[in-house]
């Protein structure tokens, strides 16, 4: 079996409290391109998904604090980022109890590392919408964005956006559904104009999106802020 796939561009929040467990899967994730941030306990981890935005978080069952199944069910009740599941537990009842609380996916231990890895990179597809060919183009309800000529249109209208709104919209609407912080769609952002980098204006940019989607800025529908977080796309549906 070969080596596993790089994954660049994608972070991670990991929940684990065996500090060497936690310190081997990182180093391993780490190496193919997965930047991961650890938290010992469920507490912290709620703290730490808070402060920014993950491509996916990964949450052990039996946490000190606060278990696994309340951190998912908290974290679920104020994002969509995709959650994985791990535990030494392989009970029926947990797994159900995970998956209906909101976790995408299960993984008892012990696991192997690549195929932790395997489950990680196919979430983040499905949370980026990059499964199957239509890859350049990406929809959210009656919104589409198109990565190979820089074109957005609302409800099949055009949307005069600068190459800075593109990247944020696109990012957003990778992402949709999920909160994302200001600093989170700065990286999303850069080097995304070839006249300039982007400022950090964020909510700047936010501002003037919504004006060009029509969105109601006192009680906007679409582009919707998150008070002390960032911001979120809603999913919506087609018109």
């Amino acid at each position: 079996m070969g080596p596993a796939t790089p994954s660049p561009g994608i972070e991670v929040l990991l929940i684990e409290d065996d500090a060497h467990l936690a310190r081997l899967t990182a180093e391993y994730l780490e190496r193919q391109g997965v930047r991961t941030c650890l938290a010992r306990d469920g507490e912290q981890g709620l703290v730490e998904a808070s402060r920014r935005a993950f491509d996916a978080i990964l949450i052990d069952i039996m946490l000190p604090r606060k278990d696994g199944l309340t951190v998912c069910r908290e974290l679920r009740e104020r994002s969509a980022v995709p959650i994985l599941m791990l535990t030494a537990r392989g009970e029926e009842a947990d797994r159900v109890m995970g998956l209906e609380l909101g976790a995408d996916d299960y993984l008892p231990k012990p696991y192997s590392s690549r195929e932790l890895l395997a489950r990680i990179q196919a979430l983040v597809r499905r949370s980026r919408g990059l499964l199957g060919p239509s890859r350049e183009v990406v929809r959210v309800g009656a919104l589409t964005l198109n990565r190979s000529d820089f074109r957005a249109s609302l409800n099949g209208q055009v949307l005069p956006l600068t190459r800075h709104e593109f990247a944020l919209l696109l990012g957003l609407a990778e992402r949709a559904g999920r909160v994302l912080s200001r600093e989170q769609l700065l990286e999303l952002a850069k080097g995304s104009d070839p006249d300039g980098p982007v400022d950090r204006a964020i909510d700047v940019h936010v501002s003037r999106l919504r004006q060009k989607l029509g969105d109601d800025a006192r009680n906007p529908r679409m582009l919707k802020t998150v008070r002390g977080v960032g911001y979120v796309l809603e999913r919506g549906e087609e018109s």
